[in-house]
């Protein structure tokens, strides 16, 4: 194994985890900034508000997106196993 394949192959896994967990992240932090906004306007501060509707949202985005996260996940490691034989040379 080359320097150049290893590093190939850490890049694609890197991508692979930024594309599956991308939607999750910015649909919790989305969320967060607007409960954020609100909390701020209204002048509540209450520290649970923050996390309930995270936690709604972050559940809803995983199950709709979670035929789409299983596809990427399971091309790469089906990529992972057929390469073995490379990753032995």
């Amino acid at each position: 194994m080359t320097p150049e394949f290893v590093t190939s192959v850490g890049k694609q896994a890197i991508e692979t985890l930024l594309l599956v967990s991308a939607p999750v992240l910015i649909a919790g932090m989305v969320v967060g900034l607007a409960v954020s906004i609100f909390q701020a306007v209204t002048q509540i501060q209450e520290m649970t508000l923050a996390f309930v509707p995270k936690i709604i949202v972050v559940f809803l985005v995983l199950l709709g997106l979670s035929p789409w996260m299983m596809e990427i996940m399971m091309k790469y490691t089906s990529d992972i196993f057929i390469n073995i034989p490379n990753y032995i040379r």
